[in-house]
């Protein structure tokens, strides 16, 4: 069960405004690609390949969207370019990873409560943010919710997930800086369960210049954490700057190399012309975007619906 069902009109205003700099981007290049084309042929594809790499969907994906669209194509022989806009839309959408993911929703009664999430990324993505507007998302629906600051090679990390856990109002679990990450977990789940929490977001450090070093570190936190709930973490959370286009790609790679990741965030779409980068993360990783952050408030966080993403992306032909 899905924490926030149906999109509503607002959330669909801020979808559309989020990604107004993507869509702008991409489908003026495909109207070029297609000017004074009745059909599409070679040509159209070969210009088609070139818009979708060029907007950040990624090479690998893009070629796969080039040849279901060719077999469609040789399938029903003649195929204009102005059904070439609803051909994407249903190819695009099959390659964004469909979420099967759980979600923490109190009126699911849970068997190993709380639902603990893990939230990765590099320093700057916005990781910490997001877990804080997730808090808040969390709150909205009833759920009690615990923050652990296990980030403690970065004081500014601590300091910022304190602000946040102020500003929801809930409860944080911290050390001092230079304390051991899985210990700060281990100290999380405890008060969690004790408290009778819902949900448990713990906050990992972000740094990516050791990838050994990493997953050493991200396995003793799972270890540490399963002494207390041995079902956690229930989710893995790669959170990535969407900005940063292709440099989110290999930060993607790196951390999907470091430990099993189950769901993506994917911020800071508000700004940029890169949201292509949405379709090929997913896609190449085989994993479902799960939240995506199209602004600063804190209700700019939003639920990821990949039907929605795609209608925003194109414009409206009715």
């Amino acid at each position: 069960m899905k924490l926030f069902g149906l999109f509503s009109k607002e959330k669909k205003e801020v979808l559309d405004q989020g990604l107004a700099k993507t869509k702008e981007s991409v489908f003026s290049k495909i109207t070029r690609a297609v000017a004074g084309k009745s059909e599409v042929d070679d040509d159209v594809l070969d210009d088609l390949e070139d818009v979708l790499i060029t907007s950040d969907v990624g090479v690998d994906t893009t070629l796969e969207i080039i040849d279901r669209i060719k077999q469609r194509v040789a399938r029903d022989k003649y195929v204009k370019t102005s059904e070439l806009q609803q051909i994407l839309r249903e190819e695009i959408t099959a390659m964004l990873c469909e979420d099967t993911t759980k979600s923490p929703d109190k009126t699911e009664e849970s068997e190993h409560k709380p639902y603990v999430i893990m939230v990765v990324g590099v320093n700057g993505v916005g990781k910490t943010t997001t877990i804080g507007k997730l808090a808040w998302m969390y709150k909205q629906q009833g759920l009690n919710v615990v923050l652990g600051a296990a980030d403690t090679f970065r004081a500014a990390a601590v300091e910022q997930l304190d602000i946040w856990a102020n500003r929801v109002g809930i409860p944080i679990v911290k050390q001092k800086m230079g304390s051991d990450p899985a210990s700060v977990a281990y100290d999380t789940l405890s008060s969690a369960v004790a408290s009778s929490a819902d949900v448990v977001l713990i906050d990992t450090a972000g740094r990516l210049h050791n990838k050994i070093g990493l997953m050493n570190e991200l396995t003793k936190i799972k270890n540490v954490m399963k002494k207390v709930v041995p079902t956690a973490p229930d989710e893995v959370m790669l959170v990535l700057d969407g900005s940063t286009g292709q440099n989110a790609f290999e930060q993607a790679k790196q951390f999907s190399k470091a430990t099993e990741v189950d769901s993506l965030a994917i911020t800071k779409l508000d700004g940029t012309a890169k949201g292509g980068v949405v379709i090929g993360i997913s896609h190449m990783l085989q994993v479902p975007v799960k939240y995506i952050g199209l602004g600063e408030k804190i209700s700019d966080l939003q639920p990821f619906d990949r039907r929605e993403f795609v209608d925003s992306l194109f414009p409206d032909t009715n």
